[in-house]
């Protein structure tokens, strides 16, 4: 991919470049030069590509924007913010209608309306697609062939941002990055974005990529920035379990055509649950976690639903399928939980703006009050877009103000290591006090150690420090020593000073 290479000292940086990322950086662009930092090459690895579910707006001839932020707020458990919530999804159809003048091709029926898939605790249809189950890949392909041929749109590939640079009064002054040879670059500016997508590539098991390591909340964090709710990753019930690592994605999609889970003994084992295989992610989850700690399989079975039909729906879960010899018009396909989104992340006011000032966050490393403690399916495409563009206008609005940049010296470029299998074990669909405790002692000496596993351990502890704290069950969060919900549903506030304390109840 062809790049212009100039930052512009003072240009606003956008860090991450996959749909919240260059949906900001192309608004940004109608003000004047942006600079977008991607760690890869541009348009791989970005999590947005991995989406296959849709984007989740009120587009339906019986839906309203009042109705999908009624199902946001009944998936989120209680803690969505419901200014945020109504306000976004307000948002989704225009959101929908700017992608597809970009350049996104959505799956359309005869008459030119939207085709509407229908994914667990939505009540209409409204998930709008592109290519079945491609669509943020479609989604990410027109975002970036539209930033490449956006003159404004300084764009570096292979630039690893590493550290936000602070003034001496704490405003954010530049990034640290490292190029592609491993070489320290200083960019100066007032005014930077996170937008590096989730963490789930800190769990063994993951549908994410490998580089979602909630690096840019790590940054955040040690430039002074609060994050939120970080206690709360949702596992995804449905993952492809073949022995890969990352774990293909089996879409919610498949789920809402009529395809039922079932254990090594036939057992329909949803059955008895309120909208049974379509009930909330953390349910689902939860039911299928049982199964297979009981020592039995789980499949998810869509041959009667299917069958033949199977490969025209969902064209690139039959490829992974198929890839690891099972064809889901004739086999159920085997899945277990793995983690899939994180709905806290650093948090930002209703212009995306962190407590940090000249800091900005948007999409998955933004906790907006959207998701609350359980993201609704497909809503993650819908607040990249959305936010990305309000968090742009605001950061055009902004005079940056920002002094020299203090000194800080390259960390080591990130590894996991140890972390992944630490979370798996002790943070995961269920927790407890002593595995949390265990998980808090062996992450503690990484995080604030300087080796490469420093990074994704703070992210990590985080995390822990959150899960400790909550003695609740909500959510993508369950504790079993905890198991029911307090009274009184609160959102969990941390800083870097909060991982050197013992954690203190978010609620009694």
């Amino acid at each position: 991919m062809k790049q212009r290479t100039m930052h512009r000292d003072g240009a606003p940086i956008v860090i991450g470049a996959g749909a919240a990322g260059l949906s900001a950086a192309l608004r940004l662009a109608e003000y004047g030069p942006v600079t977008v930092l991607c760690a890869a090459d541009l348009g791989q690895q970005a999590a947005s590509a991995w989406a296959q579910g849709g984007v989740a707006a009120a587009v339906g001839a019986d839906d309203a924007p009042e109705l999908h932020a009624q199902d946001t707020l009944a998936a989120g458990d209680g803690l969505c913010a419901p200014e945020a919530t109504r306000r976004i999804t307000a948002a989704g159809p225009s959101a929908v209608d700017r992608l597809a003048e970009i350049g996104a091709r959505f799956d359309r029926a005869a008459d030119g309306s939207f085709k509407l898939g229908l994914e667990a605790a939505h009540s209409r249809r409204r998930i709008v697609h592109a290519q079945g189950d491609g669509t943020g890949r479609e989604v990410l392909r027109a975002l970036v062939e539209a930033a490449v041929r956006t003159r404004n749109i300084i764009l570096l590939e292979r630039i690893d941002a590493r550290r936000l640079l602070l003034d001496a009064n704490g405003a954010v002054a530049g990034v640290l990055a490292a190029d592609r040879d491993g070489t320290a670059l200083t960019l100066r500016s007032g005014r930077v974005v996170i937008a590096t997508g989730g963490l789930g590539g800190l769990y063994a098991h993951t549908t994410n990529p490998s580089g979602a390591l909630g690096l840019g909340l790590a940054m955040a964090a040690r430039a002074g920035a609060v994050l939120a709710d970080m206690e709360f990753v949702q596992f995804h019930p449905t993952a492809l379990d073949v022995g890969l690592d990352p774990m293909p994605l089996v879409s919610e999609a498949v789920r809402g055509e009529g395809a039922i889970l079932v254990n090594d003994l036939g057992e329909r084992f949803m059955a008895g649950h309120g909208r049974a295989e379509l009930e909330p992610r953390d349910v689902v989850a939860r039911a299928v976690w049982a199964e297979l700690t009981a020592g039995r399989k789980v499949f998810l079975d869509a041959r009667e639903a299917l069958g033949e039909r199977f490969a025209v729906a969902f064209p690139s879960i039959t490829a992974a399928c198929l890839a690891a010899g099972v064809d889901p018009a004739l086999q159920p396909i085997p899945i277990r939980p793995a983690a899939h989104y994180h709905m806290g992340g650093i948090g930002v006011d209703a212009h995306g703006r962190s407590t940090v000032a000249g800091l900005w966050a948007c999409g998955e490393a933004a906790s907006t009050g959207l998701h609350g403690a359980n993201r609704l399916a497909s809503n993650s495409l819908l607040e990249a877009a959305v936010c990305g563009e309000a968090v742009a206008r605001d950061v055009a609005c902004f005079t940056a103000s920002a002094g020299t940049p203090r000194t800080q010296r390259l960390p080591p470029r990130p590894e996991p290591g140890v972390v992944r299998a630490i979370l798996d074990a002790h943070a995961g669909v269920l927790r407890d006090a002593t595995g949390l405790q265990a998980a808090l002692a062996a992450l503690r000496p990484l995080a604030f150690g300087e080796g490469p596993q420093a990074d994704p351990a703070l992210a990590a502890l985080f995390i822990v420090i959150g899960a400790l704290a909550r003695l609740e069950s909500r959510g993508g969060h369950f504790r079993t020593d905890y198991p029911a919900h307090v009274a009184v549903a609160r959102s969990s506030r941390l800083a870097l000073t909060d991982l050197l304390a013992e954690p203190v109840a978010v609620a009694a």
